[in-house]
């Protein structure tokens, strides 16, 4: 074959590898620290983000063998969700020895400096225990097995334990499944015993192979069990249901991934909550 043939047929070659020609498609170049999951006919192409994690090994443990992942002096480990600082509305209030977020009065629609923070580290099997207190009509969350999906919230791939004045917050209106410690818009806590606004409360979530445990103020309140038929026709009755929230479906039906472990993480829902004694015990 001759040089000036060779030449043209290499040139083909490359057009159709980069999707050149009629009907083709551009390649997606690959980002380090991104995980592309392509679209299928039921579900919207998403981006996992895959960021450094911090040394569990380097947070002290108490007397009981939890590590205590804020001990009320450092923000050390956490950052914002889909950021790797924490936003300014996320402060330690050291009168409390607390985590504080500080809302702007607007509810979900402030536009500042706020959003979810995550501690940066993943968990599979492990208890957490938390202890909380809102500002009256106050609203917050605690999420697990959270997955970091670029450019979506937080609450698309994890499920919620709610953190709620359930005196005056409207959400306790919507139904006993969004009231504290309720499995969000999906299972109510029972017994209701959250203090009030102003008051401090505790929350132990626990998860070990998909069996998924809420306990409020030291009462088993809520239990229920992942990757099972019966999780999938709760979000199928949920506002994230697969026609309603597509993504949001496909995520919660498969939370925590493939390797069935997440981020712990506490929501800025625009107003004032506090978060103290946040520890982490290990099960595997």
């Amino acid at each position: 074959m001759k040089v000036k043939s060779i030449f043209f047929v290499v040139l083909a070659l490359v057009i159709v590898s980069c999707g050149g020609g009629s009907g083709g498609s551009s390649a997606r170049v690959e980002v380090p620290g991104e995980i592309y999951v392509p679209a299928t006919d039921d579900y919207p192409e998403y981006i996992i983000l895959d960021k450094p994690q911090v040394n569990l090994a380097e947070f002290q443990v108490d007397e009981e063998g939890w590590h205590v992942i804020f001990d009320g002096t450092s923000l050390k480990g956490w950052r914002g969700y889909n950021r790797d600082d924490v936003p300014s509305r996320w402060s330690i209030d050291e009168a409390e020895a607390a985590l504080k977020f500080s809302g702007a009065g607007q509810g979900e629609d402030q536009s500042d400096d706020g959003g979810d923070i995550i501690f940066a580290r993943k968990f599979r099997n492990f208890h957490v225990s938390i202890d909380w207190k809102v500002s009256r009509a106050g609203n917050s969350g605690i999420f697990y097995l959270a997955q970091e999906i670029k450019d979506q919230p937080i609450y698309i791939s994890s499920p919620e334990s709610q953190v709620l004045d359930n005196e005056n917050h409207i959400d306790a209106l919507a139904g006993a499944n969004r009231m504290s410690s309720s499995l969000y818009d999906m299972i109510a806590a029972v017994p209701q015993n959250a203090n009030p606004y102003g008051e401090w409360n505790n929350t132990t979530i626990v998860v070990d192979r998909g069996n998924v445990l809420h306990f409020q103020n030291g009462e088993r309140v809520v239990s229920y069990n992942l990757w099972t038929p019966r999780w999938t026709e709760m979000l199928q009755n949920s506002k994230f249901s697969k026609e309603a929230w597509p993504i949001a479906f496909e995520l919660l039906n498969n939370v925590g991934g493939s390797a069935r472990e997440g981020y712990i993480g506490l929501q800025d829902h625009g107003d004032d909550v506090w978060f103290r004694n946040i520890r982490v015990k290990v099960l595997d």
